[in-house]
């Protein structure tokens, strides 16, 4: 009898990897995802069963927030000034315009003043700043709020604002800040401050929504100014990596109607902790034009179709006609984007790579360095930064389109984070952040691509192992 207890269990095991596998098969996925899985299921089942319960799951089918509440937010409760802005976009860039505009409903706001931070400790500062100067309400989102210094400093500056009255909400990552004591966010909801998990984990070890994290960074202040970038609340930011030297990022604040589009991302992300219909009388006020700047702030996740900065991305390459330039601390790029990327080299435009010399992640920066062998090979110049960790996520093409927020390149950005990007159509931001990408080349050294494929063979066999796995990082 326990022999056949042990049979039967075997059978429905077997049955169960053979059933996912099918399933995985018959989702019609991108092969490049789908092949690791079938091999890990295979190859090491116990495994493989369990990241898949956790990290496999192909959720794009699910609804994250129902229409009706989606067009409450995003249609029904803007003033007629939000949602008829009219901004003007480059002949040359209305494809992605209208792209974003179908695919993540986002609008082009004109006339934004846009500031620049590339250090957590001058991004602080600023943020501080407005923070003090807030009078009717604050909204913040983080990835990661430590306990520590500098999460100590946001937070008290947050329990003064609302001991003054004025409206506080927080929306923090439930894994990104899995670390943090339950009390430091205790002390703000004492103080009257409203703050809550996005998409909890209550037990890590029996849910999926590990696997889909919200990474987005922003920061609203009545209605009027915002913060957008590739920054967190922790000492490292600001004091850099543990092993040394600079945490290079960016951060922007914007001033003017491209908060419209930071404040309308936050409310959707409320509505999925909060169900009480927030009053949005106040939270969309007229705004001045500072510039002649044309922004649209867009976000992404892992529910729905499509693939927004993914596809995004592809559009830009495919029509860049001289430069592109990218800042990414992960370089897991789909097979498209890498072949768009070799593609454009080839044809003669000047493509750039800048990427972290000592990453956080060493299985990431062993598999990013096995998609630099083609890279080279046709063309691309690769950077490595060495002046501490590069954490910055930048794109510019050519004169007019710079993409910054809070993607990286690699397949977590593209297909499971919740993240938010700003697309900026406008020469003169364009030509501030190539001037930011030069400073930072003179603590780079470019590869050079017959030294670089000289690499041992163990380490190059290593480094393309790994790559296999690219998706599931």
């Amino acid at each position: 009898m326990p022999q056949l207890v042990t049979y039967a269990l075997f059978a429905i095991y077997v049955a169960t990897i053979i059933g996912i596998i099918l399933v995985i098969i018959a989702g019609n996925r991108n092969p490049l995802k789908a092949i690791p899985w079938v091999l890990l299921l295979i190859f090491a089942p116990g495994v493989g069963l369990v990241f898949y319960f956790f990290f496999g799951q192909d959720l794009r089918r699910k609804r994250f927030i129902s229409r009706r509440t989606y067009k409450r937010i995003m249609v029904y409760s803007l003033p007629t000034h939000v949602r008829r802005s009219g901004a003007p976009i480059p002949e040359a860039y209305q494809p992605i315009a209208t792209m974003l505009g179908n695919v993540a409903h986002a609008t082009p706001f004109h006339g934004s003043r846009i500031s620049f931070y590339g250090n957590g400790a001058a991004k602080m500062e600023a943020l501080l700043e407005e923070i003090g100067k807030a009078r009717d309400h604050i909204h913040i989102l983080y990835y990661i709020f430590c306990d520590d210094e500098t999460g100590r400093r946001l937070r008290e500056a947050l329990i003064r604002k609302a001991q003054e009255g004025v409206k506080v909400r927080v929306l923090y990552d439930d894994v990104g800040c899995n670390r943090v004591k339950k009390r430091f966010f205790q002390q703000m909801r004492d103080a009257g401050i409203e703050v809550y998990p996005f998409l909890a984990v209550r037990f890590a070890m029996f849910t999926d929504k590990v696997n889909y994290r919200n990474h987005r960074k922003i920061v609203v202040i009545d209605g009027k100014v915002g913060f957008i970038g590739g920054m967190n609340i922790a000492d490292r930011y600001v004091k850099g990596p543990a092993w040394g030297g600079l945490w290079r990022d960016n951060h922007f604040k914007i001033e003017g109607k491209g908060v419209y589009g930071l404040q309308s991302a936050f409310l959707l992300d409320w509505s999925t902790v909060d169900t009480t219909r927030i009053d949005t009388n106040g939270l969309f006020p007229e705004l001045e034009d500072f510039t002649e700047s044309t922004l649209q702030v867009v976000t992404s996740g892992p529910f729905g179709q499509w693939r927004t900065f993914m596809q995004a991305e592809m559009v830009a390459i495919a029509n860049a006609k001289r430069s592109i330039r990218i800042q990414t601390p992960y370089f897991l790029p789909t097979e498209g984007l890498n072949t768009l990327l070799q593609t454009a080299a080839l044809g003669g435009v000047k493509v750039e790579l800048m990427l972290p010399k000592r990453s956080d992640s060493r299985f990431v920066e062993k598999a990013m360095h096995s998609f630099i062998d083609d890279m080279v090979r046709s063309g691309v110049r690769v950077y490595f930064y060495t002046g501490g960790f590069l954490h910055a996520k930048l794109l510019i093409v050519d004169d007019e389109l710079t993409i910054v927020g809070s993607a990286n390149m690699d397949f977590r950005s593209f297909e499971h984070n919740f993240e938010s990007n700003m697309f900026v159509y406008d020469r003169d931001f364009n030509e501030r952040m190539r001037t930011v990408f030069q400073d930072d080349l003179d603590f780079c050294e470019r590869i050079i691509p017959h030294r670089w494929l000289r690499r041992p063979r163990l380490q190059r066999l290593g480094e393309s192992f790994l790559r296999l796995f690219s998706p599931l990082m």
